[in-house]
C-alpha cells in the first residue's frame, strides 16, 4: 500500500540533511583534508554549535556521508548470500552489484582520496568506523565472495573456482573503471574506456569473469 511522498524535512532533520549536503559538496570538490566544520557549517547555513549537535567531529560526518550521500554498495552486498539460488542466477546478481560498485567508487573516490594523504586523518577515520560500527571496506570482498561460495554449493558456480579470488577481480575491475572514469573527466581518448557504456561494462565483465571459472 502506498503511503504517498514523504513529508518535508524540518527543524533538526533539515538540518542535518542540509550538513550532510554541504559536507558532500565540499568533501567532493576540495576533498576530506582541506574540509572544516566551520565550512561545513556555512555553507549549511547554520552554527558549528548546531553543526555539533548532530555530529560530534568530522570523521563522522565523512562516514555519514559515505552512507547517506553516495550510492549504496554496502547494502546490495549484505544482502546478496541471502539470494544464492533464486531465479535470476549469479549473472544478473553480479551484474547488479557491478553497476552499484562502479557507482560507489565513482562517487566516493573524489571524498575519500585525501583520506591516503595524511596517515593520522586515516588512522582516525578507522577508528571513528570501529566507533560507529560501520562496515570497511573489505566487507565488499567478503559479502561477495559469501555469495559465491553460496551459489558454489548449489552447484550454480564452478567448483575449482576461488570465491574470494573472484570477489576481488570483480571488485578490482569497478575500482579500476571507476579510477578512469575520473581521470578522463568526460575527455576519454578514443578506446581508452572499453567498452565505453557502463552497462555493458558491467554485462562484458561478468561475462568476463564467469566465463573464466567454465561456468
Amino acid at each position: 500500500m502506498s503511503h504517498g511522498p514523504s513529508a518535508p524535512l524540518s527543524g533538526g532533520a533539515l538540518t542535518r540533511s542540509r550538513i550532510l549536503d554541504a559536507a558532500a559538496a565540499l568533501m567532493t570538490n576540495v576533498g576530506l583534508a582541506h574540509t572544516t566544520t566551520k565550512q561545513i557549517a556555512r555553507e549549511a547555513g547554520c552554527s558549528e554549535a548546531a553543526l555539533y549537535k548532530h555530529f560530534r567531529s568530522k570523521e563522522e560526518i565523512f562516514v555519514r556521508v559515505l552512507h547517506e550521500r553516495v550510492p549504496q554498495f554496502s547494502e546490495t552486498l549484505a544482502e546478496l548470500p541471502e539470494r544464492a539460488g533464486d531465479e535470476r542466477g549469479p549473472a544478473e546478481h553480479l551484474r547488479d552489484v557491478t553497476l552499484a560498485a562502479l557507482r560507489f567508487y565513482r562517487r566516493s573516490f573524489p571524498i575519500a582520496a585525501s583520506l591516503f594523504a595524511s596517515p593520522e586523518l586515516l588512522a582516525t577515520h578507522r577508528r571513528k568506523l570501529d566507533e560507529l560500527g560501520a562496515v570497511g571496506p573489505q566487507n565488499a570482498g567478503q559479502h561477495l565472495a559469501a555469495y559465491l561460495a553460496a551459489e558454489q554449493k548449489l552447484g550454480r558456480l564452478a567448483a575449482a573456482a576461488d570465491p574470494y579470488a573472484m570477489a576481488n577481480l570483480l571488485i578490482g575491475a569497478c575500482f579500476h573503471r571507476a579510477f578512469l572514469d575520473l581521470f578522463f573527466a568526460g575527455e576519454a581518448p578514443e578506446g581508452a574506456l572499453r567498452p565505453a557504456d557502463e552497462e555493458e561494462f558491467a554485462t562484458e565483465t561478468v561475462r568476463a569473469l564467469l566465463g573464466g571459472t567454465g561456468v
